[in-house]
This record gives structure tokens, C-alpha cells and sequence, in this order.
């Protein structure tokens, strides 16, 4: 006979039948002849009852004997009880420890310190293993969603000769005896495959070496990004509207589970639907003064000033049309001031998920802008070549995934949103 997931048990399907079930020891506790294990697979936790006279005796002497994190696999009869987890136990005919644990080193009540040090036996805890069933969901559904709206997926490389967001947070290495870097981000090398494949998206890690110790600032990421030939400002916002929309009635109706025990109600995600207000950030500017903040025009934001405009707001909201001073140089102009740019804020104060923007396709006003900004043109001949064969209109956007997961997951720190999380001050394990 297979092997049982624990989630379709507890979902009433074998009542009164016998199943084998494998895992983990997650709770253990034991008196004379009876002995109470919780057992953990990747789908959920359901209780053992481990009586003495109906298990051979070195069954119950392992059962009785072993420790949380040991592994175990269980045959019985499922037995609806409603003081058990999830209203059903397995009550054991056989148990067989398979792999012994030491004693468990994470206890309650831990520091940050430990548990980081520890993160390859912490991502078992329900928590990360919630987070990470949410992210895996999360990319599905927007793989989904790409395939269904005539996007390609591509894979453009992490190793690249020139910085893309500036360099003063690239991670430079030797690479066989020239400069490189690990890539900030894919843009440029989607802006090239536009030409050939018109709509394009890739996954991939990006890298950033911000000396930022916020909860929403990580090292190294999962970087989502679009580009789209034929796209102007306004239609790039409305597709990242579109896809975010689709995500969000997807995990409200197919994730329950795992959002409710983030205590995210899942119908706050279904009201997740098109159109999301746009503020142009000079609106922005005066919500933030209007608030108390010692806020000027010409600045960017920081953690606490996205939060304060995203703070009491039920979907996201797209801020427009930021000053050049505070944007990269490959953005088409709106005016003289501002860039034809949106960020997408996430409500409930967890601030910018996805950066976007119509690309300027004028090849002098690129070489302009770079020069101002004192960029090795020879890194970039390459990129702008792309404007002298056959440029068109075309706009594009990237996302962060673990910010999406934050938000999505009501998360205090992105580093639960990823499995080995990698910050100025932590690089092990």
C-alpha cells in the first residue's frame, strides 16, 4: 500500500480506514502504555496514537524512545476524534522509526541569531514551510498568467560586464582576469529579445549590495520581469494590474489554508482587482508633508514613506512620474522633470513591490544621459545599438517576489520570505 498525504486525511477521505503515513516528529509526549506523536509531512500534522498491545513491542519501544525531527512511518486506521489536530488521528498498528534526531538545538522561544544560524533545520517550521507553499503558488499562478497572455519566458544571464541601477550597489568579482558583476537585474537583456519575441519575462536572482538593514531589503532576490514591445506607460501599469489581480484570486481561492494561518483573510485578496489609483508623485509629495514628514520634492523614498502612503489603502496604488533625479537613465521623459515611471505600492504600509517604465528609445538622449552620469559607454555599445535597428515603443517592469510574499503573507522581515536569506551581515548558511 502508498503512502497517505497527511492533508487529504485530514480532509475526510479515509475515515475509518487504514492508511501509511511518513514524516517527521513534530510534538511527542508519552505515559505507560499510550504514547501521543504528532506526525508532520510537506501537506500537514495529524496525531498518532500509539496504544502498547496493538504495536509490536519495538515499535512502541522506538516510539517511545524517539525524538522531535525523527522520521517515522506509520500504517493505521483514521479515526475522526475531535480533540485531535484537525479533527482526525491515526491510531498506529505499526511505527517505524527511520532516521533517528539528536536533540532538536531550536526551542521555543529563540533568538533571531540562532534561528538564522540554524535556518537549514528552521525552514521546517510551519511558518517558512507556509511561506515557501505561498511562493511556490505565487509563481505558478504567474507563469499562468504569462503563458495565457503571449509572453516567452527567457533566462538572460546573472553574470554581466556593466551595472544597470547604478554601481554603487553592484557585487563586483574576478572573472578570468576582467571586471564583472552579478546582474542587479535582466532589463537590458529583455530590452534585446523584444525585437525577436515582442513580449518577454524571466526569473531570475538578482543582486544588490545595499548596506540596508530594513525588513524589506534582502541581498539577493528573485527578481520578476517583463518587457513588452508596442507598450506605452499607461498599458504597462495596466498589465502589471492585470497580473497581480490574477495572483491574488488565485491564492484567495486555491491557498486558503496557508493564508489563513498567516491570519491574511483571503477576501481581502479577491477585492485585489483592476483599476489601482495612480498619485503622481508630486500628489505624493504633499500627502507625505500633509503627514508630518520633512519631505521634498526631488527626494526619493524610504521605507517609513511608503509606508505612510500605502498604510491605509486596500489594494495597491501606483505612484507616477518620479523626478530624473531619482530614476535610472533608460526611462522615457514625461516633461522636462519627470519619467514616464510608476512603483507599485502594496497597501497595508509594505511599500513598493514592483519598478516600471516606459524606455526612452531616442539614442542621443540616452548617450546624454549617460554621459551626464559619467557611464563607461563602451560597456553599454551593445544596449544602445538596440535603438538603431528597428526601435519601437516598449515599456517594461520587475518585481520583487519576496516583497510580494511579505505583503502577501502579513510578514514582519523579507528574510522569511525566502528559504537562506542573504543580508549585509549574513551570508551563512
Amino acid at each position: 500500500m502508498g503512502f497517505t498525504a497527511i492533508k487529504n486525511i485530514l480532509a475526510g477521505k479515509y475515515e475509518n480506514q487504514e492508511v501509511n503515513v511518513r514524516g517527521w516528529i513534530y510534538r511527542t509526549r508519552s505515559s505507560g502504555k499510550l504514547a501521543f506523536i504528532t506526525i508532520r509531512d510537506s501537506s500537514g500534522i495529524i496525531q498518532v496514537t500509539i496504544a502498547k498491545e496493538n504495536v509490536p513491542a519495538k515499535d512502541f519501544e522506538s516510539a517511545t524512545k524517539a525524538l522531535i525531527e525523527s522520521s517515522a512511518a506509520v500504517k493505521g486506521v483514521v479515526a475522526k476524534d475531535k480533540r485531535a489536530p484537525g479533527g482526525y488521528e491515526l491510531r498506529a498498528k505499526s511505527f517505524e522509526v527511520t532516521g533517528n534526531a539528536d536533540v532538536f538545538p531550536i526551542t521555543e522561544h529563540q533568538s533571531e541569531e540562532l534561528l538564522l544560524d540554524n535556518r537549514h533545520l528552521w525552514i521546517r517550521s510551519r511558518e517558512l514551510v507556509n511561506a515557501m507553499k505561498v511562493k511556490a503558488s505565487l509563481l505558478k499562478y504567474c507563469r499562468e498568467w504569462f503563458n495565457e497572455n503571449n509572453f516567452y519566458e527567457v533566462t538572460p544571464p546573472t553574470i554581466t560586464p556593466s551595472a544597470c541601477e547604478g554601481g554603487t550597489t553592484l557585487f563586483e568579482f574576478n572573472y578570468f582576469d576582467k571586471k564583472a558583476y552579478l546582474s542587479q537585474s535582466a532589463q537590458l537583456y529583455l530590452e534585446a529579445l523584444i525585437y525577436s519575441l515582442e513580449r518577454v519575462w524571466s526569473l531570475t536572482p538578482s543582486f544588490r549590495a545595499e548596506k540596508s538593514k530594513t525588513r524589506r531589503h534582502l541581498a539577493e532576490y528573485w527578481h520578476l520581469e517583463a518587457e513588452e514591445a508596442w507598450v506605452n506607460h499607461e498599458e504597462n501599469m495596466k498589465i502589471q494590474e492585470k497580473l497581480i489581480s490574477h495572483v491574488c484570486q488565485k491564492l484567495a481561492k486555491e491557498d486558503k489554508d496557508e493564508l489563513v494561518f498567516f491570519k491574511r483573510e483571503p477576501g481581502t485578496l479577491k477585492n485585489i482587482e483592476p483599476p489601482f489609483e495612480r498619485i503622481k508623485y508630486e500628489s505624493a509629495v504633499k500627502i507625505l508633508k500633509d503627514k508630518g514628514f520633512n519631505f521634498n520634492y526631488g527626494m526619493d523614498f524610504g521605507t517609513k514613506e511608503e509606508s505612510a502612503l500605502c498604510s491605509d489603502i486596500e489594494k495597491p496604488v501606483f505612484i507616477t512620474n518620479f523626478p530624473k533625479t531619482v530614476k535610472p537613465f533608460y526611462m522615457k521623459e514625461a516633461d522636462e522633470k519627470t519619467y514616464l515611471c510608476a512603483d507599485l505600492l502594496a497597501p497595508e504600509g509594505y511599500g513598493e513591490i514592483i519598478g516600471g517604465s516606459e524606455r526612452e528609445t531616442d539614442y542621443n538622449k540616452l548617450v546624454e544621459r549617460m554621459k551626464e552620469q559619467n557611464m563607461n559607454m563602451k560597456d553599454y555599445e551593445w544596449y544602445l545599438d538596440l535603438r538603431k535597428y528597428g526601435s519601437v515603443q516598449h515599456s517594461g517592469f520587475g518585481l520583487g517576489l519576496e516583497r510580494i510574499i511579505r505583503w502577501l503573507c502579513k510578514l514582519e522581515h523579507i528574510r522569511d520570505a525566502v528559504p537562506f536569506p542573504r543580508t549585509i551581515n549574513r551570508v551563512y548558511p
